[in-house]
């Protein structure tokens, strides 16, 4: 797969991820037009999480289902473009919520664009490019923030909606034109298969392990930036949208220092440097709660804190796609599940904590999280065990080689 493609695939991991966390920055204003009270506002980025985990579910399934995942990835584009104009046209909350789910249910194109990756790269060079692509999605989550802090300001919050609905039209024309056909080497499941499939997955200790780690990981993921505009908002920084929206560069700086997290696990080391990633993450909250004193700690907290997410997320995923390389989507797509709980957790809990307890209390929840992660890794590493063999046209001998490899690194 050459660059430019790979960038292409990037962009579209990026626009749709962006459009489920858009509103991080931009919480109090959209709460302040739609008529939700702060102790409701992580509501506005939970809706999107859980519209996502019906997408994982009833979706990503499908990937493995058709002949050329191209054309699903543009059409799941059309539809995150639909949900999202609704959502910049919202007069009520419920027209934004209906909106938002709406672009959160299909921007879980992510997951097939990552399958699409997986399948269409040699074993050698899969976590390469899989890490290539899992970027767009950091930068999307944390590149929106910068980019909406500054539109928010200059046009108010809804033109965010309208400027990714118009990108995410465009991203389909352009898949359309440059993605070649995708070849596949079996023939595709029906979907009443690759959903028991998929269900079959959650008895499978390697699955579990990855999925669970990354539920924690992103609860805590989630506390950080569905939390941070409120303690920025109020004393003594009294900061803008365009300013909360400027410490996005400070997370795609660690996220993209991040970049060789492919190339690790390709060389074989995607457990013990997942176990430092999360040694990592826990650290990182010391510095960020120092927030109401010392901005400098808090971007320290907030580089490492998404150095450490990219490094932990694209190993998951390294380990899972080599060992079901013939049902790339599905397994993708059900350990997405519990990123997007980890996440709408996170979201929802942060604003609650930050209400009664200040960011102190928001930072203790985080750290707690990213502990709980850590415990799941150490509890897992060197474990194994016997997994359900595959589906029949769902995985061959080649997936079965690199499960084994998977499940005893």
């Amino acid at each position: 797969m050459d660059v430019w493609r790979r960038l292409l695939l990037a962009v579209v991991c990026g626009v749709a991820v962006a459009s489920v966390y858009a509103a991080q920055p931009v919480l109090a204003p959209m709460g302040d037009s739609l008529g939700i009270s702060e102790g409701q506002l992580g509501w506005i980025v939970s809706v999107g999480q859980f519209g996502y985990l019906a997408g994982l579910v009833l979706l990503v399934p499908l990937g493995d289902m058709v002949a050329n995942r191209r054309r699903l990835i543009a059409g799941h584009l059309v539809v995150t473009a639909v949900g999202l104009l609704l959502t910049s046209l919202a007069s009520a909350a419920w027209m934004a919520f209906a909106g938002l789910a709406l672009a959160g249910m299909f921007a879980v194109v992510v997951q097939t664009t990552v399958a699409y990756v997986a399948s269409a790269s040699p074993p050698a060079e899969r976590g390469r490019n899989i890490g290539v692509v899992t970027s767009g999605v950091v930068t999307g989550i944390l590149g929106a923030r910068i980019v909406t802090g500054v539109l928010a300001e200059q046009w108010g919050w809804r033109s965010i909606y309208a400027v990714l609905g118009v990108l995410a039209l465009g991203l389909a024309a352009l898949v359309l034109r440059a993605l070649p056909p995708e070849v596949r080497s079996h023939r595709p499941a029906g979907y009443r298969q690759v959903v028991l499939g998929l269900c079959a997955l959650f008895g499978e200790r390697l699955f579990l392990t990855r999925g669970l780690i990354a539920f924690f990981l992103f609860a805590s993921f989630g506390t950080l930036w569905s939390g941070l505009s409120l303690p920025l908002a109020d004393e003594p920084w009294h900061f803008s949208e365009s300013q909360i929206g400027m410490f996005g560069i400070a997370g795609l700086a660690g996220a993209l220092g991040a970049a060789r997290a492919g190339r690790w696990a390709d060389a074989g080391r995607a457990v013990p440097m997942a176990g430092f990633a999360l040694a990592l993450l826990a650290v990182s909250w010391a510095a960020t709660a120092q927030l109401p004193w010392s901005l400098w700690l808090l971007i320290v907290g907030v580089v490492v804190l998404d150095f450490a997410v990219q490094v932990v997320h694209v190993s998951n995923q390294h380990m899972l796609t080599s060992a079901h390389t013939e049902r790339a989507s599905s397994v993708i797509g059900g350990y997405m599940v519990f990123y997007s709980l980890g996440s709408a957790l996170g979201a929802a809990a942060t604003t609650s904590v930050f209400t009664s307890y200040g960011w102190a209390g928001s930072s203790i929840l985080g750290a707690g999280f990213a502990a709980c992660a850590l415990s799941v890794w150490a509890a897992g590493r060197g474990r194994s065990s016997g997994v359900p063999g595959a589906l029949p046209g769902a995985a061959g001998t080649r997936g079965q080689e690199e499960r084994q490899k998977a499940e005893t690194a």
